[in-house]
């Protein structure tokens, strides 16, 4: 469009804008995409529970790979979707007969092959294609991580240590955890390939007790064995190599109450997040322990969080990382790595900061990222109010044509 003459009809090209998309799933069993904009305005929240679900009970896990979404409800059963930018489109549901009323899920992968989920009394399940293979492992588990390769996987539980298990040969015996009482305590189960020795004992020369609640894995800079990092109830976080049996680094209260809830791999470099029974949420160093910023201004137990590679759109830089709590908020945090050398202050201006809460209308349990950017088209009232706003310049020969009116009434 040419400045300085008018026009009756403006064609104009959408505006095209990235965003960045969380899944989140509550107590009630709904299902809630949050989508950040790449401009200046509140996130979305949007309920997204298909209308032909039946009403579920507390959403347990959430699992994304592309466009395939697994959720895993409190109730045993779980349900595959197809996730689109503006809705869930239902698939299939199973359940998992052998889930005990005291028991929960205890982790869920979505990967190229199928579903795979774990419960907190062992029953591994497998299903691609509408085929289940089973499996099974020691009872008494309180979380279960699968690899991105899906080749591996850890888990750990009260008066269970970490253990890391090869994916193929677990689902071999399923008989593996019913025969535990005969075998030696440091022998390992068919499929399993290393297990954590427990830590020395207390100043008392008291044994310690296992109560492992949390892991995640973490880039093993081009070594074969994985790396994995645990949270315990008594507070610590602990790094293994699984080439060796007892942990290379144990960091000490960790969590102020009740031990360590949420813990995170970042996407930055020697960047992990750990969050407690409280209201703390804090930013860790990998190469020492040392918290590198605490978010202030959280008033609930954080269930979980989800960091992303999108940038904070504060102008400050850094990234995007959405925590859910059970205050009944969503918060879209700003991250930043750790400073370049160890044992360095960080800068105030890279301290990460709550820039923004909206509130759920029910308990908040889990969110995911979708793990890639999304276009998104603003509606075409949405772009009409920018055109609405824009001033009209008139050009020269309508300033001509006005002169000439004015003088005619004036004569």
């Amino acid at each position: 469009m040419v400045a300085g003459r008018k026009s009756s009809a403006i064609t104009h090209k959408p505006i095209l804008r990235l965003s960045v998309m969380y899944l989140l799933g509550d107590e009630l069993g709904h299902l809630r995409t949050l989508r950040i904009v790449d401009s200046p305005g509140p996130s979305q929240l949007l309920d997204v529970t298909p209308q032909s679900d039946a009403p579920k009970s507390s959403v347990s896990a959430i699992s994304v790979h592309s466009e395939k979404v697994a959720v895993a409800y409190a109730s045993g059963s779980v349900s595959t979707y197809t996730w689109t930018e503006s809705e869930v489109e239902a698939g299939s549901t199973w359940k998992e007969t052998r889930l005990k009323s005291q028991d929960a899920f205890v982790g869920l992968h979505q990967s190229d092959r199928g579903v795979y989920s774990c419960t907190s009394n062992g029953a591994l399940r497998l299903v691609e294609d509408d085929r289940a293979v089973l499996g099974a492992l020691p009872s008494r588990l309180c979380v279960w991580k699968l690899d991105p390769a899906s080749q591996t996987f850890a888990y750990g539980g009260n008066e269970v240590d970490v253990s890391l298990w090869n994916t193929e040969r677990a689902f071999s015996q399923e008989k593996t955890a019913a025969s535990s009482a005969k075998r030696k305590r440091d022998e390992l189960f068919p499929g399993e390939v290393w297990r954590a020795r427990n830590i020395q004992t207390d100043n008392l020369g008291l044994r310690q007790p296992i109560r492992v609640t949390t892991l995640t894995y973490l880039p093993s800079s081009g070594s074969a064995s994985p790396h994995i990092m645990a949270g315990t109830q008594l507070g610590d976080v602990r790094r293994y190599d699984t080439r060796a049996r007892k942990p290379t680094s144990q960091w000490k209260d960790m969590a102020k109450t009740g031990g360590v809830k949420v813990l995170e791999k970042g996407l930055g470099e020697h960047e992990i997040f750990v969050g407690d029974h409280g209201c703390n949420l804090s930013a860790v160093d990998l190469r020492n322990g040392r918290i590198v910023y605490s978010y202030k201004g959280l008033s609930g137990a954080v269930t979980s969080i989800a960091p992303s590679s999108r940038s904070a759109s504060n102008g400050r830089g850094g990234q995007t990382l959405v925590s859910v709590a059970l205050d009944r908020y969503c918060r879209v945090h700003s991250t930043f790595g750790p400073p370049s050398v160890a044992g360095q202050n960080q800068d105030n201006a890279h301290k990460g900061d709550v820039l923004e809460k909206i509130f759920t209308t029910s308990v908040p349990t889990v969110v995911v990222w979708s793990g890639a950017d999304h276009v998104h088209v603003p509606p075409a009232d949405a772009e009409d109010d920018v055109w609405d706003q824009m001033e009209n310049v008139d050009s020269e020969d309508d300033e001509v044509s006005d002169r000439r009116k004015r003088r005619r009434k004036q004569d």
